[in-house]
């Protein structure tokens, strides 16, 4: 049976991962270190670690290269290696080891949003469309050659946690449909077009913040590419909180002030009134925009 070893790290990688086991020996999977996380900061698990832990499936988590290689090695006889969202650039004696290279299901259609975070990219630069691309994996960052992709329309609320859930069920299956053609050789990857790249950076700490002065449909987007981790943040009344959604809304407070309109909180930017229709105060739970409204003391205040 066809050994592929597995790289991945968060939840969106389980569905390739199921995708494999049981058609092919799985016999590693590697994954980040754990992390803290929670309002302890305990370490915890990736979503990958605990699943292959379930499954019964070697789970090793290198801390530098050097280890990353010698995982691999010790696996013996890797005829693959898949990656989704690993969360690493691979070096070349990592690319080397598996027989057949290594895949990679990326969330996007390559050379558009090459990197790190092509889903809230895409989503905070207003693209109405995305995809699934499958590539063989080279010593460039998203570069490698193509062996298939398939392109889905973004929703216009579509958050970017909803966007990888479809992304990521999308890539599993078209793994498991090419898989056999590559393994077999009848599936060559052809060369990627530079034509049209852009690079998905990761998101940054300033890029969270909510621009009170920016137009609503920027700051609706920036919501939606962070949503729901690791939010975008608005403070109000002085208090830092997360939007998970939020749209455009016919009133219109003055700019940096909110608002109770019939019982939801309308926000005032640049050019126009924008509800909040999801919100995570601190030490909270998500909740309704109309619920954190309810829980106020007044029906108006202001925003930065």
């Amino acid at each position: 049976m066809t050994r592929i070893a597995f790289l991945g790290t968060p939840e969106a990688a389980l569905p390739t991962l199921h995708a494999l086991v049981g058609r092919y020996d799985v016999p590693l999977v590697v994954t980040q270190p754990d992390r803290p996380g929670g309002r302890g900061r305990a370490l915890s698990p990736p979503p990958l670690k605990s699943e292959a832990a379930r499954l019964g499936i070697e789970v090793t988590q290198p801390e530098s290269s050097e280890a990353l290689v010698q995982a691999l090695e010790s696996a013996g006889g890797l005829d693959l290696a898949v990656v989704v969202a690993f969360g690493r650039i691979l070096t070349p004696a990592a690319l080397a080891v598996p027989a057949g290279g290594m895949l990679n299901v990326h969330f996007s259609l390559l050379p558009r949003w090459r990197g790190a975070a092509p889903v809230a990219r895409a989503i905070m630069a207003g693209d109405e469309m995305s995809g699934v691309t499958i590539i063989r994996l080279d010593e460039g960052l998203d570069t490698g050659p193509v062996l298939t992709a398939q392109a889905v329309d973004i929703g216009s609320d579509e958050v970017a946690g909803e966007l990888t859930t479809r992304l990521a069920g999308l890539g599993a299956r078209l793994l498991s449909d090419i898989l056999p053609s590559y393994l077999s050789g009848d599936l060559e990857p052809v060369p990627q077009s530079e034509e049209g790249m852009t690079y998905a950076a990761k998101i940054e700490p300033g890029e969270r913040s909510i621009r009170v002065a920016g137009a609503s449909r920027a700051e609706i987007d920036r919501v939606r590419a962070l949503s729901p981790e690791p939010g975008a943040v608005l403070v109000i009344d002085e208090v830092a909180h997360q939007v998970l959604r939020a749209r455009r809304h016919p009133t219109a407070p003055e700019p940096g002030t909110w608002a109770g309109v019939v019982g939801i909180p309308v926000v005032g930017l640049a050019d126009g009134g924008v509800e909040l229709v999801e919100l995570l105060p601190p030490g909270k739970r998500p909740m309704s925009g109309e619920a954190w409204l309810r829980g106020r003391r007044k029906s108006t205040g202001s925003v930065a």
